[in-house]
């Protein structure tokens, strides 16, 4: 007798990761997709906002109705904006459902941190607790036993993955970090907007939301966490002329003199058990193509003196959303982590 598959719920299927997330699930061996819905009025077949799916999911795409998704679904996935996500979270969770959420919405232990930086009041804090923040490298135990994670942000993801096994080993000076981010256009979302017309964003590229992008203090919470004391980053967000991708650059500096030798061993040993983190070579550079559609977080290093320069690569559609929300699926259900991911 075959084995009976998880019934999984995308709500928010219509925006970038949404679609990236279906596609991603439709691949997955241990799961059936019976339901996607959307903030909107009206039904559509969700092969017919995304031709794509034709003939592989002809699902209507409805408005967002709980009831229904928790009859249909055992595990939900919510790719909402941040600030909607809150509104449906607390009726999933109180139905028994395990739920992956994409948005900003339970990734800080303090919600007076959320209302600054999201700039609105927090409806259900006291669930802040019980969300495992979702970075499997650094939250693998957790994330196995939850059955409710907040999936990282793009930004953080790779940005996190590039430090942490310093922080850890107490190698660099906590208030000398700077982070020089560049992203594709899709990190802002499918809302439309005057700043990502394509006259807009092709042949340029700006620095935007300088040292207060709202996922600094995402960033800054994890690097604490590693570090033991408080860290707060320099960081610096870029908007570049192509669909995906995050290339981040890390400046560090060293408690002492290290080589680029010696620092590959530190992150080797840090990420040995990660099958998602590829630390590279000495002399060898992330490029976001090598990583474009997977799941994973390519690292390469260069020492100079005592600045250490860690340079890391993402796909922020991927690894910076739908790909690590079903990394984070896989652990929650205790299946292979690698299953259906590339």
């Amino acid at each position: 007798m075959a084995k009976e598959k998880m019934n999984v719920a995308v709500v928010g299927a219509t925006g970038y990761a949404g679609c990236e997330l279906i596609k991603i699930l439709l691949g997955h061996p241990e799961v059936t997709i019976t339901s996607v819905s959307r903030r909107a009025e009206g039904s559509d077949r969700i092969s017919d906002i995304f031709p794509v799916f034709r003939g592989q999911l002809e699902l209507p795409c409805e408005n967002v109705n709980v009831p229904r998704i928790c009859k249909s679904a055992d595990i939900i996935f919510l790719s909402l904006p941040h600030k909607v996500s809150m509104i449906f979270v607390p009726e999933f969770l109180k139905a028994g459902k395990k739920v992956i959420d994409l948005s900003a919405d339970y990734r800080f232990k303090d919600a007076a941190v959320y209302e600054k930086w999201y700039g609105t009041g927090h409806t259900s804090p006291e669930l802040l607790k019980a969300a495992v923040y979702g970075l499997p490298e650094l939250n693998r135990a957790e994330i196995s036993k939850s059955g409710f994670v907040a999936n990282p942000g793009c930004y953080p993801t790779g940005s996190i993955l590039g430090c942490v096994p310093l922080l850890k080993e107490g190698m660099i000076d906590v208030s000398q970090i700077i982070i020089d981010a560049k992203s594709g256009a899709t990190g802002a979302g499918r809302t439309p907007s005057l700043a990502l017309m394509f006259s807009e964003t092709n042949e340029n590229l700006k620095a935007y939301k300088v040292n207060q992008h709202q996922h600094m203090p995402e960033i800054d919470q994890a690097l604490s966490d590693a570090a033991g004391s408080k860290v707060e980053i320099t960081f610096t967000p870029h908007l570049v002329p192509m669909n995906r991708g995050i290339l981040s650059t890390i400046y560090m500096t060293l408690r002492k003199d290290s080589s680029a030798e010696e620092l590959l061993k530190v992150y080797g040993r840090f990420y040995k058990d990660a099958p998602f983190v590829r630390v590279l070579d000495e002399g060898v550079f992330p490029e976001t193509k090598d990583v474009l559609g997977t799941n994973f977080c390519d690292i390469g290093i260069k020492v100079t003196g005592k600045r250490a320069i860690v340079i890391t690569a993402i796909d922020n559609l991927y690894k910076g959303a739908s790909s690590q929300a079903v990394h984070n699926m896989n652990l929650m259900q205790g299946f292979d982590e690698k299953l259906g991911l590339v």
